[in-house]
């Protein structure tokens, strides 16, 4: 697992380091309840070009929020799922979703 460069001073900061794009929070989301396949993924995630969820996928992967799983078989089969330090950010996610939620209604 590749660690940030700098640490950021600011713990917020770190963690918006890390996740801090659309595509990163919903591929967290996707992946939450479980493994899925590189297609599953972006047909889940909707509106993001294959360059974009792969350069993304790979970005998680070094920094250990992500694990990635190549089974040896033509064609290659690669599966996705969650790190445990992927899975630690539950939490925030559900947090995330519970605002907006909350948002939502506010606006109706």
């Amino acid at each position: 697992m590749q660690e940030v460069k700098e640490l950021l001073a600011c713990p917020v900061e770190t963690t918006l380091s890390l996740i801090g794009n659309k595509w990163k929070v919903l591929i967290l989301r996707d992946l939450l309840p479980g493994t899925k396949r590189f297609g599953e993924l972006r047909k889940s995630i909707g509106n993001v070009s294959q360059k974009v969820l792969t350069a993304q996928l790979r970005d998680m992967e070094e920094k250990g929020l992500v694990h990635r799983h190549v089974y040896a078989e033509v064609p290659p089969k690669v599966e996705y799922s969650l790190t445990e330090l992927g899975m630690s950010l539950k939490p925030i996610l559900d947090s995330m979703r519970i605002w907006g939620e909350e948002y939502k209604a506010q606006q109706k």
